[in-house]
């Protein structure tokens, strides 16, 4: 059985897609687990194995499902992760059984987003008795320095060091693009597995689009991504409403912990202004028009991946 975990989060627009092509390449019984955030239809909700509106980041999520499968699965199960805007567009079967038999776990990596280096949620496949094993975690966690000089926490970073720490060589699946509009978005990886990037988010930028930033401003993209141990003073404001009693634990440095979220929040709210800039320049108009070319294109022609990939899919 394969069993697969995947992710939407306030919108519906991925499912179609994704559900058609995992039918296309999947000749193998097959189920979905997956989590609907802010979709509030039965319809939609009965087309999956299972569909819980689950709270948390988006790794806490994946991690929910992977345990909600464990419960359901035997170990030698194929259990893969898949973004909610990546799907197969070559055959999975039998790839993906062969392919965690040769290595405990395969996943996409993008190199081309300033070399990050850590399994991707994208798409990643292993065993559901490996995942068990490791006691896999998508949570940031670990760490690593990027080809911009920065050190970057990013989903995935956890699995990443266990990996490194028990000496398990993982399977990394490169993009394969032939043509890139945008080095991260609309990637095709191994010619089987398309990623459109960023599908989910109302301000569409990647690390990459970074990078002349880092350079003019030293603070910029770094450790902005708010955490529980870092928060923003929505983070900070999320977690005490969830939990009142966690003020005890801020104090006595809770002045210090609040003025701290207060300046993440002022650095979230520049970068933010500087990455809508970057969606209203040409290149920025340019790419969304692309985007609803592509989505529009993928829902008629089986094919669409091929302005980005001529190579014939593996069989």
């Amino acid at each position: 059985m394969i069993n697969i975990a995947t992710v939407h989060w306030q919108t519906d627009k991925w499912i179609e897609p994704q559900l058609h092509f995992l039918a296309r390449s999947l000749d193998a019984p097959y189920r979905v687990f997956a989590s609907l955030n802010g979709i509030d239809d039965a319809e939609t909700w009965a087309r999956f194995h299972f569909a819980a509106d689950l709270e948390g980041t988006h790794a806490s999520k994946l991690n929910q499902l992977a345990s909600i499968i464990a419960k359901e699965a035997a170990p030698t199960d194929v259990l893969i992760f898949l973004d909610g805007d990546a799907f197969p567009i070559g055959p999975l079967t039998p790839w993906v059984e062969d392919t965690v038999r040769a290595y405990p776990l395969a996943a996409i990596r993008r190199d081309e987003n300033l070399g990050d280096c850590q399994p991707h949620p994208s798409f990643c496949a292993t065993t559901v008795g490996f995942w068990r094993d490791i006691e896999g975690d998508w949570q940031p966690g670990g760490t690593w320095v990027n080809s911009a000089g920065r050190e970057v926490a990013d989903t995935g970073g956890n699995l990443l060091i266990k990996l490194r720490d028990a000496g398990i060589e993982w399977l990394p699946l490169l993009r394969t693009n032939t043509y890139n509009p945008h080095p991260v978005w609309f990637g095709i990886y191994d010619h089987r597995i398309y990623h459109h990037g960023a599908g989910f988010q109302a301000t569409r930028v990647e690390r990459v689009d970074w990078a002349d930033r880092y350079e003019k401003k030293a603070v910029a993209g770094r450790s902005l991504r708010p955490t529980i141990d870092s928060p923003s003073l929505g983070t900070l404001r999320a977690t005490l409403a969830d939990n009142p009693g966690a003020w005890r634990g801020l104090r006595p440095h809770a002045l210090r912990r609040v003025g701290q979220a207060t300046v993440k929040t002022l650095r979230l709210r520049l970068e933010h202004r500087h990455y809508v800039k970057l969606t209203r320049t040409q290149t920025g108009r340019d790419l969304a028009t692309l985007e609803e070319s592509i989505f529009g294109q993928m829902s008629v022609d089986d094919e669409f991946y091929r302005r980005f990939d001529d190579s014939a899919p593996p069989s």
